[in-house]
């Protein structure tokens, strides 16, 4: 959530910033209530502070007046701090709403737009030589890596199963990450896939996006993680780090269940785009001043994996409206699927400043203090690496050759041939 004194303070920059991923009519309306609440607020506040101080001044004039032997009287009833406190926690309550629903201000070299208007950073790797090149939901089927149909008959359209050597893939592709997130020395956690609402109002999902998750009927609201982002914000709020820990690096591997649209086009066949998908997610909570370095540092860590992998790939500058609202700046890595002829997000590394700790209330204190500010990246999403590895490593035979950084994982298998 934003500083409500950046709107006080300047409002006009604040707009500006924001008509980058808002339309101007909702920008408009939204900041005008924010700032009527915010008005309303500190007019009840100073009512509740002039009640008290009456009631306060009464006493005293009493007591002296007893003190003294002396009798009052007086007229009319003061005002009750209790009617003003009443309102004020209502307002508040209708100001946090309405702070909610605004996104985060991009960062200055963040332009206005979507898809079309993201800028590539940097390209790596080689494309792939395999041609004709099977398609990667094919060569998945013939290989008896993921059965498509039992998954559908089993949950519905848009999940599948990872069946024999391709579970094992699957996993291999999660323990390489794992380890390599390791060696960069972050910390891992294993948290809940199921969390109370508050997570998703942390990570800044709620409310604009809650209808985009599966929701349990637990009295208590608990829904299931779309993101281990999620449950890594929500298990720090309220808490102060010290400065000295700082920049504190957690990861953590679950599996993300989101209402997808899985598609029917190529471009999002076989497991590009699911319900239910395998992520292993990096996270820092950083001091202001360390913010930019650790992301760059995010960024070359994802790349470095997927460089591992031996996957062409590039990195792109996320316009405004492709990024996530509560991000400032986003850089996605992208691996080349040659059968779409087409780059497919890995992996989203992205700077929030401190708009979730704002609202997770998250600190710091040492010679310094305020709001941590956090970072975020898929490292990876199993689900896109596992198609791009197969049409990456695919031979003209119809076989798959392992990368070698998973094959410690597969018990030493170089090779998956089709069945005879």
């Amino acid at each position: 959530m934003l500083d409500i004194q950046l709107i006080r303070n300047d409002r006009d920059a604040v707009a500006a910033a924001l008509a980058k991923r808002m339309d101007a009519d909702e920008l408009t309306q939204a900041l005008d209530a924010i700032t009527e609440l915010d008005a309303t607020r500190r007019s009840l506040v100073q009512n509740v502070d002039a009640a008290r101080a009456a009631r306060n001044a009464r006493a005293k004039e009493i007591g002296q007046a007893k003190r003294e032997g002396r009798e009052l009287t007086f007229t009319g009833e003061l005002p009750d701090p209790a009617d003003f406190e009443a309102q004020l926690r209502e307002v508040d309550e209708q100001l946090r709403d309405a702070m909610s629903r605004i996104p985060n201000l991009p960062a200055d070299d963040v332009v206005a737009g979507g898809k079309e208007a993201n800028r590539v950073v940097r390209t790596s790797g080689e494309k792939p030589a395999v041609d004709p090149v099977i398609p990667h939901w094919e060569l998945a089927s013939k290989l008896g890596l993921v059965d498509f149909k039992r998954g559908a008959a089993l949950s519905g359209s848009g999940f599948w199963i990872y069946t024999g050597v391709g579970a094992q893939l699957e996993w291999a592709l999660i323990n390489y990450f794992i380890s390599r997130n390791l060696a960069a020395g972050y910390t891992m956690i294993m948290p809940p896939h199921l969390v109370l609402p508050a997570a998703g109002r942390a990570a800044g999902q709620f409310p604009r996006f809650a209808d985009d998750v599966y929701h349990t009927n637990d009295p208590s609201g608990l829904f299931l993680i779309p993101t281990a982002e999620t449950a890594i914000v929500g298990a720090y709020a309220e808490e102060t780090f010290r400065e000295k820990d700082l920049p504190f690096k957690a990861f953590a591997y679950t599996p993300c269940y989101r209402r997808e649209r899985a598609g029917s086009h190529s471009d999002e066949r076989g497991t590009v785009r699911g319900h239910q998908f395998n992520k292993v997610e990096i996270f820092q909570f950083v001091t202001p001043g360390q913010a930019q370095q650790a992301m760059e540092e995010m960024v070359a860590h994802v790349e470095s994996v997927v460089t591992g992998l031996g996957l062409h790939h590039r990195t792109s500058l996320l316009a405004a409206s492709d990024a996530s609202s509560a991000m400032k700046r986003t850089l996605d890595v992208e691996v080349w699927i040659p059968s779409t002829g087409a780059y497919k997000e890995v992996s989203s590394v992205s700077w929030a400043g401190d708009y979730q700790a704002r609202r997770a209330g998250i600190r710091y204190k040492g010679a310094n203090k305020g709001y941590v500010e956090t970072l975020n990246g898929s490292a990876l999403a199993t689900s896109r690496v596992f198609p791009a590895m197969l049409e990456h490593w695919q031979q003209p035979d119809g076989s798959l050759v392992i990368p070698d950084v998973l094959r410690p994982f597969m018990g030493g298998l170089e090779r998956v041939t089709p069945p005879a």
